[in-house]
């Protein structure tokens, strides 16, 4: 019984650990996160269990609501606000909000992520530049189910001083969205008129 409620308080101390790294240093990738919490307490990660990524996404809302208060707020606002500019222009290729941004969790360090659809990913290759609209590829990997994956075409660019990823994904998996990396459950995507109600103060 002993040994139990060390291990619980001991995952929730490497859960508040890692929320506080991933606030505090920009982290997304919550294995990291874990890796370096656990360094940082000098705990064995190969010696009992670690945090669930749910658990660490739990801790790093309550910290923000205890140490961020307005700035987080206002931090979140001008990324929804620059997510939603950025959804107008790209209105042709259907965008999606997805990620931190959507779910409140941004912080100062992170990226507008965008889901946009296409047939084939060189028209949004092609908008961009006739934008004049410079520009970063590189590629994402998504998880299916179990142990189905897919590579997509990323492009990142900026606006202002926020920084932007858009995956392109085909027209026909619109309706079909990749696993979230926390839960595993399919991942939320926003339209750009729900992203007008979270930035009207209507949840839901």
């Amino acid at each position: 019984m002993a040994n139990g409620k060390r291990a619980a308080a001991q995952r929730s101390l490497l859960a508040q650990t890692a929320a506080q790294l991933m606030h505090e240093q920009g982290i997304r990738d919550f294995r990291l996160a874990k890796e370096k919490a656990a360094a940082r307490l000098g705990i064995d990660v190969r010696r009992g269990p670690l945090p669930r990524n749910t658990e660490i996404e739990a801790a790093l809302v309550e910290y923000q609501r205890l140490f961020g208060g307005e700035r987080h707020d206002a931090a979140l606002e001008t990324l929804r606000r620059a997510a939603l500019d950025a959804m107008r222009m790209l209105a042709d290729f259907r965008p999606r909000l997805v990620g931190d941004v959507l779910s409140g969790v941004a912080t100062e360090h992170s990226d507008v992520q965008l889901h946009v659809f296409a047939e084939h990913s060189e028209s949004f290759d092609l908008f961009l530049q006739s934008q004049g609209v410079p520009f970063d590829l590189t590629e994402r990997r998504f998880r299916y189910g179990r142990g189905e994956y897919r590579h997509y075409p990323a492009f990142r660019f900026a606006a202002g001083e926020v920084g932007f990823e858009a995956v392109v994904f085909p027209l026909a998996e619109i309706r079909r969205a990749p696993d979230s990396l926390v839960d595993g459950a399919p991942m939320a995507r926003a339209k750009p008129a729900e992203v007008e109600r979270l930035l009207a103060g209507d949840d839901d």
